[in-house]
Order: C-alpha cells, then structure tokens, then sequence
C-alpha cells in the first residue's frame, strides 16, 4: 500500500510521539507499504519553523536524514496535482492539507492522518 504521511503524523513519528496509534506505527513500519512525505509538508514544516510556531529536536536537517535514512520517498508537486485543486470541494481550507489530499487522488494512495476532514474526501484516510 502506498501511504502518504499528513504533515503532523511525519513529525510525531520522527519524534516517537506516543499520539500515533501504534496500529498506524505498525502500518508505517510495515515494509511492504511504501510511504511517501508531500513536499507541501516539507514547506508547511519550514514556514512553521521560520515563524517560530514549530521546534524540532535536532533542527529541521534531522527530517531530510530521517527521509533518506528510512526510505521515505519525498512527493513532488506537479501540474496535474495543481490542476486537481480547482475542482476539489473546499471542505478543507487548509492550502497543504488540500495539496496532501489531491496528491492523494492522483497518486491512488492512503493518507494517515488524524484530520477528520480528510474523510469528507474520495480518498482512503487511516486513523
């Protein structure tokens, strides 16, 4: 299966947050899912932490060894995706949540998140 981590769920797994259902960390774990971080978490974790509203232990280089240490594939965003957005409902107007969820659509994949919006979406959501 392949899972795409909201940005909330990726920062609570690097750091060992106990809020993840440990289902959902079995689920991440599972090696033969593969899991996937949007780049639109990637800039929603970097305009946090530039408006201070977000501290990571170890800075923001420990998420890019934590990618690349642990296989997880970074997401582009690309034409299509953007395309997606202007027929996407606006249930959810959080703009990274909206990209999370047509990268998603586009790519048949499963987002873990604890966003209860999400599932008022076409789209697979474990929570």
């Amino acid at each position: 299966m392949d899972l795409l981590l909201d940005t909330h769920v990726l920062l609570w797994y690097i750091s060992g947050n106990s809020l993840i259902p440990s289902k959902l960390i079995q689920t991440i774990n599972d090696e033969t899912n593969k899991c996937f971080i949007s780049i639109a978490s990637i800039w929603e974790i970097v305009i946090k932490l530039s408006l201070n509203k977000l501290e990571i232990k170890g800075g923001f280089n420990t998420i890019e060894d934590f990618l690349e240490n642990n296989d997880f594939e970074l997401l582009p965003i690309d034409f299509e995706h953007s395309k997606r957005l202007l027929n996407l409902e606006l249930i959810h107007r959080d703009p990274f949540d909206r990209m999370i969820i047509v990268q998603a659509q586009a790519g048949n994949m499963t987002i873990i998140s604890k966003d209860a919006y999400f599932k008022d979406y076409n789209i697979q959501v474990l929570w």
